[in-house]
């Protein structure tokens, strides 16, 4: 018994011994670290000598100084989520290309001269990276710039966005591009996501270099990729692009750790060109950016140009770099683009912010709120007027209907209407707006007679609108769906020299595989299409693009494409209208011809137009164009008439257009006449071509 008891002192002695000993190194260094994170809460800012470093207890970002890069990313114990093997320059950065300021179409990375903080607090760091133009021309553009960085103290992730002035009495200078990059570990990141349907493990930069460069840099056939089920794919960017309105997140996935880099963009008001502008998204680099000004899929149309003198400020941005972590994602990486698209929901519930410091970036209470209901008539299909189901409607720039396309300096606010037609655009900035409207299945751009102001706490309320699209006469026939895009027509099968990829097997995204435009001269080796209406099908039957045919050794020829077509009845004394709506053009010229298809001049000419190369970058539209052809009854027969479509353009084997809609108007019956002309033409042109035929076929 007293063995007992003397054991139980020795061991109530070494607990006490025990308690008062220090720990291990390794857990007094947690316990230190839990402590540090108890009593630092919040977000902080370390002003070190050539950095800037934001933090919080989720993650910290380093930024030089004053240059504004974004040289470090840390994150779950990972010291740099960014390519450390590239410069500190080249692993997160704005960058813009320049023309007509000494510096034509360079790379021009807005470094910052001046460094300042605007806020720090516990809650909230912003800090901003300036440069001044002044006349001697060293700082580059004539375009002052603040581009800004926060961070908050309970998230995981940074904001970014950058402020662009030019005051009164700048030089001209015109701007082709403006984005945000980042490119993140080669190590660690190999599986994207840029939407539901386009998600997957993706080649390496080294399986790019072991490839086969096909009719362009960026698309890559590769021969020797690290994973073998690669193997005879085409790499190229241009697959993941996304209409505007559907770039909201998307980024890149690393498994082990798995970690998620998100790049979330809350709102469009920012952008170029409207909801259907195409842009970048990710690709193969790793490589996640977010594009506000650029060419792609719209041409020099798109350029911003500034004219001596004209003063101008924008605020591009804010957007949201995301980072995510789950131990499931070690398995399965799309649980982390599944929690993405959940946090851009309450990003986009958010906006506008109220924590962005710059006073030239609107809050909620500084903007308003449009809305209406809009109907469409067209006489021949609708008795009366009826809702505009699901228009997208939109507040831009006072142009001509439909400039909105083309628009580039401005805000632009969007909105898709319901079933019933009712739109609702909230959250505009104060301004004077025209309101636009385009309606899927009727042809043309609608556009409010009456400008729109808006003011803080606004609230305008348009009521009923109309939108009465083109129309001439009843529809005698038509081909494709009004609706923008050639997606409705014949898309071919992949070459068989290479691999479907993964993502293009769904038939939504078949028009995205590489050199589709071959295919039309291995289809019609020897004659061009032809398209018998009542007999023949758009979605077998007609070709998605028109393009040259091939000749080899880089030569090619225009195409001719006939619609051919039986009138039982033709009215001599009057007119028919065939409505010509294109999804794309590149260095194009469309002529047309009726019932004679070596007449010389045309009967009617685009001229040369459009710039987007949607046909090589594998977009199934590029800028939309409507054109009406007015045919004097004297130039149509009784019978079988032919329509010649031939496509002159022969630059390249993906000079072209794509078709949107087509459509033979009988006799002219003006009961309704549109709201709109055409935006691109001008009302002096359509008449004289109207008299032109008017003098041909009489």
């Amino acid at each position: 018994m007293g063995c007992v008891v003397q054991w139980r002192f020795l061991l109530d002695m070494l607990v006490v011994l025990l308690f008062f000993l220090p720990p291990p190194p390794d857990v007094a260094a947690a316990d230190a670290e839990q402590r540090r994170r108890l009593t630092e809460a919040g977000v902080h800012l370390d002003i070190q000598e050539k950095h800037a470093v934001m933090s919080n207890d989720i993650l910290s970002v380093t930024l030089s100084i004053p240059d504004g890069l974004v040289t470090g990313i840390s994150y779950q114990g990972v010291p740099n989520l960014l390519e450390t093997k590239n410069a500190e320059n080249d692993r997160g950065y704005w960058d813009a290309i320049w023309h007509g300021a000494g510096n034509e179409g360079e790379q021009d990375k807005l470094l910052g001269t001046s460094f300042k903080i605007i806020s720090n607090s516990e809650n909230a760091v912003e800090i901003s990276f300036t440069r001044a133009w002044d006349a001697s021309g060293i700082n580059g553009a004539p375009v002052n710039i603040d581009r800004r960085f926060v961070m908050l103290s309970d998230s995981p992730g940074f904001y970014t966005y950058s402020i662009l002035e030019r005051l009164q009495g700048y030089p001209s200078v015109r701007m082709e591009v403006n984005r945000v990059v980042f490119k993140l570990r080669q190590d660690m990141f190999h599986y994207m996501a840029v939407s539901d349907d386009r998600k997957r493990f993706m080649p390496t930069p080294e399986d790019r270099l072991t490839g086969e460069t096909l009719d362009y840099p960026e698309a890559v056939l590769l021969k020797h990729p690290s994973s073998p089920s690669l193997r005879g794919e085409v790499d190229d960017k241009y697959f993941y692009s996304s209409d505007s309105k559907d770039i909201k997140v998307h980024g890149w996935v690393c498994t082990a750790p798995p970690v998620g880099f998100w790049m979330i963009t809350p709102s469009n008001e920012f952008r170029t060109g409207g909801p259907f502008k195409q842009e970048l998204t990710s690709h193969v680099g790793p490589t996640t950016l977010s594009t506000f000004v650029s060419r792609h899929y719209a041409g020099e149309d798109l350029d911003v140009n500034f004219q001596d003198g004209n003063p101008w400020k924008k605020v591009l941005g804010p957007v949201f770099l995301y980072l995510n972590s789950d131990t499931a994602a070690e398995s399965d990486p799309s649980i982390l683009w599944q929690d993405a698209k959940g946090k851009l929901d309450q990003e986009v519930a958010s906006w506008p912010y109220d924590f962005i410091a710059s006073v030239d970036y609107e809050k909620s209470d500084e903007r308003g709120i449009v809305r209406g209901r809009l109907f469409i008539h067209d006489w021949f299909i609708d008795k009366r007027p009826v809702p505009a189901s699901f228009a997208y409607v939109g507040l831009a720039a006072l142009g001509a209907a439909g400039s909105w396309q083309r628009e580039n300096k401005g805000y632009q606010f969007w909105t898709q209407a319901d079933n019933d037609g009712n739109f609702f655009i909230k959250s505009v900035r104060q301004g004077t707006y025209n309101l636009y409207a385009t309606v899927p299945g009727r042809i043309g751009d609608y556009k409010y007679e009456f400008d729109i102001s808006t003011i803080p706490g606004s609230s305008v309320e348009l009521g009923k609108l109309v939108y009465k699209p083109p129309r001439n006469g009843a529809t005698l026939w038509e081909i494709g769906v009004a609706d923008r895009t050639a997606a409705e027509f014949y898309v071919p099968n992949l070459s068989p020299t290479f691999k479907v990829n993964d993502f293009e097997d769904d038939v939504q995204n078949k028009f995205r595989e590489y050199g589709l435009w071959k295919r039309y001269t291995d289809l019609y080796p020897f004659d061009d299409l032809v398209y018998t209406v009542g007999t023949s099908d758009y979605a077998t039957n007609w070709f998605f693009a028109h393009v040259p045919r091939d000749l080899g050794n880089r030569t090619y020829r225009a195409t001719t494409w006939r619609i051919e077509f039986d009138l039982e009845s033709v009215d001599r004394a009057s007119y028919y209208t065939l409505q010509l709506a294109l999804a794309s053009a590149e260095e194009a010229e469309l002529q047309v011809r009726v019932n004679d298809g070596e007449v010389q001049p045309p009967h009617f000419t685009t001229g040369l137009i459009g710039g987007d190369n949607a046909i090589a970058r594998h977009g199934i539209h590029g800028l939309y164009w409507l054109f009406s052809f007015r045919i004097a009854g004297t130039g149509l027969v009784q019978g079988r008439n032919i329509i010649f479509l031939t496509q002159t353009g022969v630059s390249s084997p993906w000079t072209g257009v794509m078709y949107d809609y087509i459509r033979l108007e009988g006799p002219d019956d003006f009961r309704n006449t549109a709201d709109t002309c055409n935006s691109l033409l001008p009302s002096s042109f359509s008449l004289s071509i109207s008299l032109f035929l008017f003098l041909l076929f009489s």
